[in-house]
């Protein structure tokens, strides 16, 4: 069964939502099926825009961290899983909505900045980039990501605070571009992948393309050591405790 699931609506839009409970964690699945469910729409001439959203009270918590530890073999391929998934989202021809429905914590807040638009749910969730206080390095398809959609300033109160924010704040922090009232919000989120689906297509692609592809070029550039080299931050004694100690602080295993 897939982690996520394509929902066809109105106005040629196509919802993917992310199906991992409790908190749709990334691991290697969910960015396989995420990376098939992309390049499915991709080629499909009947959806001309996508809505990304997730299931439950979450849009997405980020890396799973309570997966098995990987040895090198299975780091390169989460690696490479990581960057070409990103890519595929980043780079899709078509409108992206991220429909903000929940918590959007570390890598799940990448994956809704990785989409052309984005709108939230008001509501009680937290929002935030805390790879730094978990010990958790940026892969640069992260990085670039992030540096695109955010000024410099939100960047680095993000990256650096590595705190958890109340929704509230999305859209001070450049999170979003609005915030929704929950009664409303599907709705609206949709309408608004509609609208935009009824663009032209290849001026729509074109432009895109355009505003991402300094970024694109920049991930495009890492090197297979440049990446192993970060990913291995994550496996140093310091990153390792502070893990077990946000891990004991959630209730989980040690």
């Amino acid at each position: 069964m897939s982690t996520v699931r394509a929902e066809p609506r109105e106005g040629d839009v196509c919802l993917l939502r992310l199906d991992r409970p409790p908190a749709n964690a990334l691991d290697e699945t969910l960015l396989e099926d995420l990376s098939a469910a992309l390049d499915r729409v991709r080629q499909d001439p009947s959806v001309r825009a996508v809505v990304l959203t997730g299931a439950g009270q979450f849009f997405s918590g980020g890396f799973d961290l309570n997966a098995p530890r990987r040895d090198d073999a299975a780091t390169a391929r989460m690696v490479a899983l990581y960057r070409d998934s990103h890519l595929n989202l980043l780079t899709l021809p078509k409108p992206t909505i991220a429909m903000l429905n929940g918590h959007a914590i570390a890598g799940g807040l990448v994956l809704v900045l990785a989409c052309d638009y984005r709108l939230g749910r008001e509501g009680d969730y937290r929002i935030g980039l805390n790879e730094v206080a978990i010990g958790s390095s940026f892969p640069r398809a992260a990085l670039e990501i992030i540096k695109l959609r955010l000024t410099h300033a939100r960047a680095a109160e993000l990256l650096l605070g590595a705190a958890l924010y109340p929704a509230s704040q999305a859209l001070r922090l450049g999170v979003v571009d609005e915030l929704l009232a929950a009664e409303s919000f599907e709705a609206t989120c949709l309408r608004r992948a509609a609208r935009m689906a009824a663009f032209p297509r290849e001026a729509y692609a074109h432009t895109k393309a355009g505003l991402i592809a300094e970024a694109v070029a920049r991930i495009a550039t890492e090197t297979r050591e440049e990446a192993l080299r970060g990913a291995a931050i994550w496996t140093t004694d310091e990153s390792r405790a502070a893990r077990a100690a946000q891990r004991a602080k959630l209730g989980k295993r040690p």
